[in-house]
C-alpha cells in the first residue's frame, strides 16, 4: 500500500499539476528520491494529453492523469472532475509546475493553504507572463523566481521562499530565463521542505 508505504518513510504525498515539458516536476520528482526529502510525488495532472513532463512521471512509475478543459461544459465541472482524480491519493501538497490554467476558489477551498505555484519573477514585481522581457525593460540588476500559495488572483498569494539572479548588461530574455529556471530547480524543492518540515 502506498500511502503505508509513504508514512513507514515519513514522506508525505504530493501532487504536481504541468501543462508542458515539465523541467520543474524532474527537480520534483528527482528530490524526492532523497530519503531525507519529506515528499513523494504520487500522481501528476495535466490539461495537455501531450505534455512532455508525463512520460517523464512514467518512467519514474508516478500515476499520470489528463483532463481536457475543452470536455466539459464548465470550469466548475472540470475542476469536480480534477477533485475526484485526487481523492483517493490524500494529498497533502499541490505544486503547479508549470500549468497555465487559472485554479478557481472550487479546488482552491478544496485544499486551503495546501496549494502552491512557482513564478518566474521576484513578485509582486511582474506577475503574469513574459516576465523576463518585463525585468529587462525596466531596466532591473535582479530578477529571479518566487513560490507562493496559490489564492483566485493571478501571482498574489503570500509568498513561501524567493531567490534572485543577477542580470548582466549582456543578458537578453533567454538567457535570462536560462538563469533563473536554474534557480527555481533548486527552490521548488527546498521550498517543499520547508512546508512539509513544519
Amino acid at each position: 500500500n502506498l500511502l503505508e508505504d509513504l508514512i513507514s518513510m515519513n514522506k508525505k504525498p504530493i501532487g504536481v499539476f504541468i501543462s508542458g515539458r515539465g523541467s520543474n516536476l524532474e527537480s520534483i520528482i528527482n528530490a524526492c528520491k532523497d530519503e531525507n526529502f519529506p515528499a513523494k510525488v504520487v500522481c501528476v495532472f495535466s490539461d495537455n494529453a501531450n505534455a512532455a513532463g508525463l512520460q517523464f512521471a512514467s518512467k519514474n512509475n508516478i500515476d499520470t492523469h489528463t483532463l481536457d478543459l475543452n470536455n466539459f461544459e464548465s470550469k466548475g465541472h472540470y475542476e469536480e472532475e480534477i477533485l475526484k482524480l485526487l481523492k483517493p491519493y490524500n494529498i497533502e501538497l499541490i505544486c503547479l509546475a508549470g500549468y497555465m490554467k487559472i485554479i478557481t476558489d472550487k479546488l482552491i477551498n478544496s485544499f486551503p493553504n495546501r496549494i502552491i505555484n512557482i513564478h518566474p519573477s521576484l513578485l509582486p514585481k511582474f506577475k503574469g507572463l513574459n516576465t523576463h522581457q518585463r525585468a529587462l525593460d525596466a531596466q532591473e540588476v535582479e530578477s529571479g523566481c518566487s513560490v507562493h500559495y496559490v489564492n483566485s488572483k493571478v501571482d498574489d498569494g503570500k509568498i513561501i521562499m524567493q531567490t534572485s539572479v543577477a542580470i548582466e548588461k549582456t543578458d537578453n530574455a533567454d538567457t535570462l530565463s536560462k538563469k533563473v529556471l536554474k534557480a527555481e530547480h533548486e527552490l521548488y524543492p527546498a521550498s517543499i521542505i520547508k512546508l512539509l518540515r513544519k
